[in-house]
């Protein structure tokens, strides 16, 4: 398997402008800018390196729980993971993953170590050079 995304960059750092387009067509020239990656408090459309990131690895983790929930006879009505990234100093420090689960029959005890699992052998985890913490509530 093979992904592919394009990103095109105009200008200079403060002041230009890029998109970014995905070959599956998710997104299709979405801004991303200075502004939206350190500054867009207030909800400019357009998106930022980091939040790709973010939300590559709560998906991927998502994705990969189920399937360790299903290989442990499990089956998840509904896994939300919110991705909180840190970036300070031009790096990225951590990434919380803050998980709300629904899934019948499952001890609290027994979710933590599969969500453990996930957490550690998801494949966008494996590319990550940062602390990823998990938190998780079972409902």
């Amino acid at each position: 398997m093979k992904r592919k995304v394009i990103a095109v960059w105009k200008g200079d750092g403060a002041d230009g402008a890029g998109v970014l387009t995905a070959q599956s067509g998710a997104f299709n020239n979405m801004p991303y800018t200075f502004k939206t990656r350190f500054e867009n408090d207030n909800g400019e459309l357009g998106t930022n390196p980091e939040e790709l990131i973010a939300g590559a690895l709560a998906g991927c983790f998502n994705m990969k729980l189920s399937f360790v929930l299903n290989e442990s006879n499990f089956s998840p009505d509904e896994l939300n993971t919110e991705a909180l990234l840190t970036f300070e100093d031009g790096k990225i420090i951590s990434i919380d993953l803050n998980l709300k689960a629904k899934v019948s029959g499952i001890s609290k005890d027994k979710f933590d170590e599969l969500a453990e699992e996930a957490k550690s052998n998801c494949p966008i985890s494996g590319v990550l050079n940062c602390d990823i913490n998990l938190k998780s509530i079972t409902l």
